[in-house]
């Protein structure tokens, strides 16, 4: 796995460490995680929502490992991955993408070429997909009209 990288896209932003309490909403070809921002260390109101949202989906998973498995060396991407509690795209040929079983198809399966990875306090977020938005605060957009601002 030496060519797999990991481009870390939350440069200003970040998921609160102790309860990001995720959500995932989807519609047609694209997914929307919800989370809780974290007000720590980053500029957010205490409780302010951010979401991703995915455009081109192809499938998503929301699942183990929690921090504490990757921590313990139970993370398929724990000994490349640079660190736990980050939102990263992965690129390049990546073997153990399927090793997990867990994937939620979704109306798009040719799309989804890009690889997301978002590492919450208590599980997983990944996403296959074709491009992704950032936003907080409150939507003030449903889904299909995000997606076609992704296209």
């Amino acid at each position: 796995m030496s060519d797999l990288k990991f481009l870390h896209l939350n440069k200003d932003w970040n998921a609160q460490p102790n309860a990001p309490l995720p959500e995932v909403r989807t519609e047609g070809g694209v997914v929307q995680l919800q989370f809780i921002l974290n007000s720590y260390s980053y500029s957010a109101i205490d409780g302010e929502l951010g979401f991703l949202t995915f455009s081109g989906c192809k499938a998503w998973r929301l699942g183990y490992p929690n921090d504490e498995g990757w921590y313990d060396g139970d993370c398929r991407y724990g000994k490349s991955a640079p660190k736990w509690g980050e939102f990263y795209e992965l690129t390049g040929p990546d073997p153990l993408l399927h090793a997990v079983n867990d994937w939620v198809p979704v109306s798009t399966p040719d799309q989804g070429r890009r690889h997301f990875l978002f590492y919450l306090r208590d599980e997983t977020f990944e996403c296959l997909a074709e491009n992704w938005i950032f936003e907080r605060g409150t939507p003030t957009m449903k889904l299909p009209y995000l997606a076609s601002l992704l296209h």
